[in-house]
């Protein structure tokens, strides 16, 4: 399988502070990858650098095989990404929300009314979509969000946090979705503070700290690093030394 994703030697500054350290990365096509790490570790940062929100000081990014600052454009139009704070324009319905993204990605009407048909009904968005967006609770706007994102089929899925809000049976929709893109060649790259998700549907993990990737692997090959061979929470607290409680907060 080929590279979705490569990070290459990447260093991202903010004045004197290092956020990100030298880290070089790779995720394949049909990959599921979650990255963690404590608040203020690097996560969204680094997320930020695959996308194209943010340019490295040093190292190279590559998406679906385009460089990130000389050639995104390609790799933008094969992405998706999911940040953790959803944004929907208030004064639009869920459904018009919608339609304006499948016109940025040029969809044609027929696409878009197969796709978004699909996304409604497994994200049980149907009974608020034509409301305005400005009433949606936290939940309805992560799902409308997530739903923009797939919407176009893409190639790369990048997403922050992408359980925070939602009802247990959504948790379970998202998750299947997540294994529906890898089983078909796709790609998900996934920052959380939710470690019992990413112990459950992700074929490797990352762990960054202080903006160092301190280990990588399966979670069986992290098990074998660790001297607490239990849980992915008790791996994580062990190579972090962090006590850090779960909660939102830049990364």
């Amino acid at each position: 399988m080929s590279e979705a994703i490569k990070l290459d030697g990447v260093i991202k500054r903010y004045g004197h502070k290092v956020a990100v350290n030298r880290l070089s990365l790779s995720v394949k096509e049909g990959e599921l990858f979650a990255f963690l790490g404590p608040n203020g570790a690097g996560k969204t940062t680094t997320i930020k650098m695959i996308t194209g929100l943010l340019t490295p000081h040093a190292g190279t990014v590559d998406v679906c095989g385009h460089r990130m600052g000389t050639d995104g454009l390609p790799a933008k139009a094969q992405l998706a990404y999911v940040p953790d704070q959803p944004f929907l324009y208030e004064k639009l319905t869920g459904r018009e929300f919608l339609y304006f993204v499948a016109e940025m990605y040029r969809m044609d009407t027929a696409s878009r009314d197969a796709a978004l048909d699909t996304l409604i009904r497994r994200l049980d968005m149907s009974e608020f979509l034509d409301r305005l967006a400005g009433s949606y609770s936290h939940g309805m706007k992560q799902r409308v969000v997530l739903a923009a994102a797939l919407l176009h089929q893409p190639r790369v899925l990048i997403i922050d946090e992408p359980m925070v809000g939602l009802d247990p049976r959504t948790v379970r929709t998202v998750k299947d979705l997540f294994l529906d893109i890898t089983r078909s060649g796709g790609t998900v790259f996934m920052s959380t503070h939710t470690l019992e998700v990413a112990e459950a549907v992700a074929d490797r993990i990352g762990i960054i700290h202080q903006g160092d990737l301190i280990a990588e692997g399966t979670l069986e090959e992290l098990r074998a690093r660790a001297t607490q061979q239990h849980s992915l929470e008790s791996i994580f607290l062990e190579l972090t030394g962090s006590d850090d409680e779960w909660i939102d907060g830049e990364s």
